[in-house]
């Protein structure tokens, strides 16, 4: 699992626990092309800027958390996957939302780049993206929240002991999640959140 950028927490961080929302990308906060990875292609969902902004206010940690196999795979490469993480961050940093970090699993056990064809703890359902953010960010995950698209990024927040996980289901398909909620954009989520 990789993080984005060093830690900045100083030594009264040790005593202060903060409380995060760990959003997945694609399909949560812009458009799931597949492999996503072209800035050309990225379109910001409808919902996120107003959801997000809404969220910040809670003062919560706006942490992404992403599986991108497409680096193991050799379908794209790690600096092209942070270049589009710049981009995105720079949109939502122009509509006065902070990104405090993103963390992501470039691995994949049928990958074709040897060193990332493993099993690993990062690739979402495993937790391990979120524990690194919660040792990096002194995170109390009793009070964070998950957000995600797909049913291993709600596993991911379960196996971690989130306080509640949400599932944004765009396109109405959703039956029997294991969410603690279930709603259509991230303006939806933000009224939920509001509740913890």
């Amino acid at each position: 699992m990789e993080s984005s950028r060093p830690s900045r927490e100083g030594s009264l961080g040790l005593f202060l626990m903060h409380k995060a929302i760990f959003l997945d990308r694609d399909g949560v906060i812009n458009q799931d092309n597949g492999y996503t990875f072209k800035i050309t292609d990225l379109i910001i969902l409808d919902g996120v800027i107003e959801g997000l902004k809404a969220i910040e206010h809670l003062e919560y940690k706006i942490i992404i958390i992403t599986n991108q196999s497409g680096i193991a795979r050799g379908l794209f490469k790690a600096n092209e996957f942070h270049e589009y993480m710049k981009k995105l961050i720079g949109i939502l940093a122009e509509n006065g939302i902070l990104v405090c970090d993103y963390f992501y699993c470039p691995h994949h056990i049928d990958g074709v780049i040897k060193e990332l064809a493993i099993s690993c703890e990062c690739r979402k359902p495993e937790p391990g993206m979120i524990m690194q953010a919660k040792k990096k960010y002194n995170l109390d995950l009793s009070r964070s929240i998950l957000i995600g698209d797909k049913e291993t990024d709600i596993m991911a927040g379960i196996n971690a002991n989130l306080c509640a996980n949400i599932l944004v289901d765009t396109h109405g398909q959703c039956k029997n999640s294991n969410a603690t909620h279930v709603v259509k954009n991230l303006i939806a989520a933000s009224e939920i959140i509001k509740g913890y």
